[in-house]
């Protein structure tokens, strides 16, 4: 196993050999089959497992199989929708019906937008959690001690807000209209 530079890391490692020497970290170095995810995801299953956000349905559970199948771009395949029904938890007669009933909730919620294409296909595009995140603040629907929290937390990991991210995303918009119009003159 690889020993990651910096001191933090040099002890973290010396305390997994000393309290831990004969079991399997997880350290997802070198791993295939795991997908990244924001380190605020256990604040935002929170949030949406909260009644003020999603009532009575708590849609965690299809939001932790959506972010795992995500590969790339933002974008989810779906397949049979009995199989996303059972990864999440839902079985038997109803399992389809109530993790259709949790998309719903995720896509009222802002955190999902899906798109069906015919009879077989369906896409998921994944929005951006701290995007989500802010539409449901201005609609009053977080409270001040979880966005505390919130925020806090992406602080501390060094995770854009929504204010950074919309100011980036100006200035890739600004320099795209700049290279387009330099590429007409």
């Amino acid at each position: 196993m690889a020993i990651r530079s910096g001191k933090a890391s040099q002890r973290r490692e010396e305390l997994r050999k000393q309290f831990w020497p004969e079991d399997d970290a997880w350290t997802g170095e070198n791993e295939k089959g795991w997908f990244m995810a924001a380190r605020t995801l256990p604040l935002i299953l929170a949030l949406l497992g909260e009644k003020a956000i999603s009532g009575t349905l708590d849609p965690t559970k299809v939001y932790v199989d959506l972010l795992a199948r995500h590969i790339d771009g933002g974008v989810v395949e779906m397949v049979h929708e009995g199989e996303h029904a059972y990864a999440a938890g839902y079985v038997g007669t109803r399992g389809i019906r109530t993790w259709q009933e949790r998309m719903k909730i995720l896509e009222k919620t802002g955190f999902i937008k899906t798109k069906r294409i015919g009879n077989h296909g369906k896409y998921v595009l994944l929005v951006h959690p701290t995007s989500a995140v802010q539409k449901l603040r201005d609609a009053g629907k977080v409270s001040d001690q979880w966005w505390d929290a919130y925020r806090e937390r992406q602080i501390q990991t060094k995770e854009m807000s929504y204010n950074d991210r919309m100011s980036l995303s100006d200035n890739v918009i600004d320099l795209e209209a700049a290279r387009a119009a330099t590429k007409a003159s």
